[in-house]
């Protein structure tokens, strides 16, 4: 009996032991704070200058855009790029600063479109909307129209099978032009003609289920100068 009463103060005091050291394992060990995520900036919410199917005068443009938000308080840097095509393939400008104005010396005569992304270092926002405008050229009296802006079906959408509405947008900095438009569209890339000569800017089609749809639009003036619009693609259910 003497044994047994010996061995439970030793038990005890093991416990005690086991019980201290299981709760400073607990949460990771004392002293380490817990990771934060990183939020991404908030999107470029509005291109300031050039403004949308502007004729600049001077070629040596000061693009200027409004700041994004950052919840975290970052520094945020500003990735500005120019292009000659509407879905910007075809780059020939891209600088990052974290003003909001950058200027940038252009080609007279040209056609650019450009747009603006926010990041924190961490993570990059979506890009701002793509803005079209033009420099202005000696002697030109008339300007090719602006490629179209894709509006509906957004591009690699998935949409219904049965009556597709194709929806863009044309503009011309000689506001005075008349615009129509050639339709190309196929399930096959760089498809065929399919109507010439719209007046409206959209066109309902027919489409059948499991089935990859190819169309692009190009936009005349009425003195005959053509823009060739960028191909766009979504596929039915």
């Amino acid at each position: 009996m003497n044994k047994i009463l010996k061995l439970i103060p030793v038990l005890a005091v093991a416990a005690v032991f086991t019980a201290s050291c299981s709760s400073s394992d607990d949460g990771g060990g004392a002293g380490v704070a817990p990771t934060v995520p990183n939020t991404a900036p908030t999107a470029v919410s509005n291109l300031v200058y050039p403004s949308s199917d502007l004729l600049c005068i001077d070629s040596n443009i000061t693009f200027e855009w409004a700041a994004a938000t950052d919840v975290d308080n970052d520094v945020l840097e500003y990735t500005i790029r120019v292009a000659t095509d509407r879905d910007q393939t075809n780059i020939i400008a891209q600088q990052t600063t974290t003003n909001t104005s950058i200027t940038i010396q252009l080609g007279a005569g040209t056609a650019y479109y450009w747009n603006v992304t926010a990041s924190d270092g961490e993570d990059n926002a979506a890009a701002s909307s793509t803005l079209a405008f033009y420099t202005e050229g000696n002697g030109v009296s008339n300007y090719a129209p602006f490629t179209a802006a894709l509006n509906a079906p957004a591009v690699d959408a998935l949409v219904d099978a049965g009556t597709t509405t194709l929806d863009w947008t044309g503009s011309d900095v000689d506001v005075a032009d008349t615009l129509t438009y050639d339709l190309y569209f196929g399930t096959t890339s760089s498809p065929a003609i399919s109507q010439s000569d719209l007046t409206v800017s959209t066109f309902d089609v027919t489409t059948v289920a499991g089935t990859t749809y190819y169309w692009r639009v190009d936009t005349k003036d009425n003195n005959g100068v053509k823009s060739i619009g960028q191909e766009w693609s979504f596929t039915t259910n």
